[in-house]
């Protein structure tokens, strides 16, 4: 009996050494220098193993008996997604995901191991309201969401992005006739399929005569929120024209 408990407690404290737990819903994100440790976690371990991380860098999951830089077979690939788009529903919570080499999954989370865990099955986590933000998460996205704008719908009326004095406004007032909602689709001036983006580009370096913009400059992403935003509301209709 006294094996076995020795067996579990050493278990869980070789997974919680090798893992970052998360602290609660709404704990603090890890450092850059914990994320980084997090992002080795096995490296140094007695077993090979890779970390694969969720969109949201709050999910890991750790596979047992695959090197770091190797490929992971596809069906234990799929069974890392699914346990990664599963563990989504705490999209607050950080939580970290061992799949042995026999498939055997532990998860760790607020403090605590739980063993044998299966894709779907409860934890005792309180599920997120996924979807449905708090009042001030809302104010505060559409605070820096209207920022963006307010400044794409700037740039928008002036001459400033060409060399002629010609602003975007003048030919498309209130971003009329850009039908950002039609794209991508095949575009005749550029002879391609083209995105938002490339077309915009395309006006600043001809009717506006001005320098393309590099495709993560702030100033097109401001320009394509207040296209956007004009034609709130809109069907999406790639490739029509």
């Amino acid at each position: 009996m006294k094996s076995m408990l020795l067996s579990g407690a050493l278990l869980a404290g070789a997974i919680a050494l090798g893992v970052l737990t998360a602290g609660g819903s709404g704990g603090s994100a890890a450092s850059d220098a914990e994320r980084a440790r997090r992002a080795q976690v096995g490296a140094q371990d007695e077993w090979e193993s890779r970390s694969v991380w969720a969109c949201d860098r709050r999910k890991l999951v750790v596979v047992e008996g695959v090197r770091p830089g190797e490929k992971i077979p596809p069906e234990r690939a799929q069974l890392v997604a699914d346990v990664l788009m599963d563990l989504m529903r705490f999209c607050n919570e950080e939580i970290t995901a061992r799949i042995s080499v026999d498939q055997v999954i532990t998860v760790a989370a607020n403090g605590r191991v739980f063993e044998n865990y299966v894709v779907g099955g409860p934890l005792p986590i309180v599920n997120a309201s996924f979807g449905e933000p708090t009042a001030r998460e809302q104010a505060i996205w559409k605070a820096e969401l209207d920022k963006v704008v307010a400044e794409g719908d700037r740039l928008f009326h002036s001459d400033e992005l060409g060399s002629n004095g010609v602003a975007c406004a003048m030919c498309h007032p209130n971003a009329s006739n850009t039908h950002p909602e039609s794209y991508p689709k095949f575009q005749t001036q550029l002879k391609k399929v083209a995105l938002l983006r490339d077309m915009v580009n395309w006006c600043i370096q001809n009717p506006l005569e001005g320098r393309a913009l590099a495709v993560d400059d702030p100033r097109i992403e401001a320009l394509e929120a207040y296209i956007l935003s004009q034609r709130k509301g809109k069907a999406l209709e790639a490739g029509k024209h």
